[in-house]
């Protein structure tokens, strides 16, 4: 199959190298551009765990301090493999799904008197972490460390393969990612082009920002990780 992967870059190429092991072949169009911002070093004065929602929150810390041995608790398997390959040696993976089972992770695991959880992420949060955190006791704070830039229009080579029936798949990872590549395809006068495409949704979240669009077929994923979603392409 040609599967589209709509991923920021560095997690798309990851997925397609998965995709192309499995014989699919692949058209990468990053729909969300990540920008890490510059500033001072993470000031990690009486903190005692980050929390980590995304694989890019992870890379955003690893820019901004040379801090490695503190906690971290990462949202998913995805971003606890991130943290890990950057050198945090003390990572646990939330056992729940999204922001709300990572803030039951930490309540469950760590000690509100022991110091502040420090949530790394983007300009741009899903849920609120800090609120359920505080709720709950916790002395909590956000750093926005990057920025996830929207695509402002399809490329041309992909509005061709979309027009061309080239792309049998296309493979969605977030709720914001799927209303963006909505928004772009009806921008272009190409929903009708989805008619052919079986979309792979990580989540119903996911999927449910999909409605709008005439897929052949939309597939949720059984676990929203990467595995799960190359799962919904095995015959």
């Amino acid at each position: 199959m040609r599967v589209l992967v709509t991923r920021p870059r560095d997690d798309a190429e990851a997925f397609a190298a998965s995709l192309h092991f499995l014989g699919h072949t692949t058209v990468i169009e990053p729909l969300i551009d990540i920008v890490f911002l510059e500033g001072p070093p993470l000031d990690l004065t009486g903190v005692q765990a980050l929390a980590f929602t995304s694989a890019n929150g992870a890379r955003a810390a690893a820019r901004r301090t040379g801090e490695r041995r503190i906690r971290v608790i990462a949202v998913g398997p995805a971003t606890a493999i991130e943290a890990t390959m950057l050198g945090f040696v003390d990572v646990s993976l939330s056992n729940g799904e999204g922001v709300d089972g990572l803030s039951r992770s930490i309540v469950g695991a760590l000690n509100p008197r022991a110091g502040l959880i420090l949530h790394v992420t983007g300009t741009v949060t899903a849920g609120d972490l800090i609120g359920a955190l505080t709720a709950a006791g916790f002395s909590a704070r956000t750093e926005r460390l990057y920025e996830a830039r929207a695509a402002d229009a399809l490329s041309g080579a992909l509005c061709a393969e979309l027009v061309a029936g080239a792309i049998d798949a296309a493979a969605f990872f977030s709720p914001r990612t799927a209303a963006l590549f909505a928004a772009l395809i009806e921008a272009e006068n190409l929903a009708a082009t989805c008619r052919g495409i079986t979309a792979l949704a990580l989540s119903g979240a996911v999927a449910n920002a999909l409605v709008s669009l005439p897929f052949r077929e939309v597939r949720v994923a059984l676990r929203p990780t990467a595995e799960g979603m190359l799962a919904l392409l095995a015959p």
